[in-house]
């Protein structure tokens, strides 16, 4: 999908009450990995990207991103929401990360929101800030993957600006008892 800011304005990412954006430091690499795993540990990305079903490969993965040349530290956040009650440790919900892919776009690495905080806009909230940081960086287009059968992302992805410009087929294994016997 791609995102072309000549045909769109990025609205200001909001946040509901209690939450926060983090800004991309080198030294929560370890937080944005813990949250990429809640994220998708459990989701059809996972089988699709399977670096994503495991804590290790998400902090590998996160290690790769980071590492690229092309890593762009205002496009990547993460979504946190302040403690409760007696439970005053603030807990990391979502994460996005972006990529510099030439003198003129960039593309969005991950975008997830952990299962508990899902629908509530985070999401949204989540690629918007992302778009402002691609944007700010002089990039003229954002491209992203999405997989087709998670209609809730594609939905997003669409109601800001997005539009399908390609779809590719990846295999997903078979994870069924009857596959591995």
């Amino acid at each position: 999908m791609e995102f072309n800011f000549s045909e769109h304005e990025v609205p200001d990412a909001v946040l509901p009450p209690g939450f926060r954006f983090v800004a991309w430091k080198p030294e929560d690499l370890d937080r944005h990995s813990v949250t990429k795993f809640g994220c998708f540990r459990n989701e059809l990305d996972s089988q699709v990207f399977p670096s994503l079903s495991s804590l290790a490969g998400c902090r590998r993965l996160m290690l790769e991103i980071a590492s690229q040349r092309t890593f762009l530290p205002q496009a990547t956040w993460l979504i946190c929401r302040d403690g409760e009650g007696s439970n005053t440790e603030p807990v990391d919900c979502g994460t996005i990360q972006g990529l510099a892919n030439g003198r003129d776009a960039g593309s969005v690495q991950n975008v997830g929101v952990c299962p508990d905080h899902r629908g509530q806009g985070l999401g949204r909230a989540l690629v918007l800030q992302a778009l402002a940081g691609f944007q700010a960086a002089g990039l003229r287009r954002v491209f992203l993957e999405a997989t087709a059968e998670n209609a809730p992302a594609v939905e997003l992805y669409r109601s800001v600006g997005f539009r399908l410009i390609r779809t590719t087929f990846r295999q997903v294994p078979d994870q069924s008892p009857a596959a591995s016997e």
